[in-house]
């Protein structure tokens, strides 16, 4: 297995694309997703965000409709035409009209945003792009609530909620040890999630956890970076699963 370099975490996240081009705007949008397991892509004119597309698949698309190259409408109907495998489609404009905003439903845009936008309704368009329902996510053992958590539920959503955010932490921090060869940090990252994840009630992957512990401490470069390749993903599941 292999795992993406330590400068490039986001490789393994859905990209959104946001094609914006008002600097303030973009910036705003930025601060309401940072938090997200996303890596958002910016273009300021329909041409950038034709060459963003091409490069790579988008989850997601949030486009402007006045760009300094044309209306982002025809950039939306030309994705909306591409078939199921298409990305979300969000158009994000001032002063849409309810007539305005059934045309863009009828070209095939999934969403409409009326700037200016409250911050957590563009994290909730955010979360709808990302939730595959393809892909199950990962459940926690029934028991880790009652367990750890004297039966308070509230209690555990909230510090699962609080681990999400290291999560991503910890993925750049062991993608950092495994490119540095430092096999002793690794072990001190795996032995850490190791508790966190069996306290949350993942119970295998904390045992991918314990894997990638014993592995760096027998200084096993080859499993440890396999092992560190499986938690890796177990952790941007957990993640993406919000």
């Amino acid at each position: 297995m292999t795992v993406a370099p330590a400068d490039d975490v986001t490789a393994s996240l859905p990209r959104v694309l946001l094609v914006e081009d008002d600097p303030s705007i973009r910036r705003f949008v930025q601060i309401a997703l940072e938090e997200l397991p996303l890596h958002l892509v910016e273009a300021a004119t329909l041409a950038e965000a034709r060459a963003a597309l091409s490069r790579e698949p988008v989850r997601l698309v949030i486009c402007d409709l006045m760009l300094p190259d044309g209306n982002g409408v025809d950039l939306l109907h030309e994705l909306a035409a591409t078939g199921p495998a298409r990305p979300r489609l969000v158009a994000f404009s001032a002063g849409i009209s309810a007539e305005r905003r059934h045309e863009l439903e009828a070209l095939g845009v999934d969403e409409v945003l009326s700037k200016p936008v409250p911050l957590d309704e563009l994290e909730s368009c955010a979360r709808r792009a990302l939730h595959d329902p393809a892909a199950p996510p990962p459940v926690p053992a029934p028991g880790a609530v009652a367990q750890f958590f004297a039966g308070d539920a509230v209690l555990y959503e909230a510090y699962r909620a609080s681990c999400l955010p290291q999560f991503l932490r910890d993925v750049r921090q062991g993608d950092a040890a495994l490119d540095a060869g430092d096999l002793a940090a690794l072990r001190r990252l795996a032995h850490s999630l190791k508790s966190v994840l069996l306290t949350l009630g993942y119970a295998a992957d904390a045992e991918r956890a314990a894997a990638l512990d014993r592995a760096s401490a027998a200084g096993d470069a080859a499993a440890a970076r396999d092992g560190w390749a499986l938690l890796r993903g177990a952790l941007l599941a957990i993640v993406e699963a919000g």
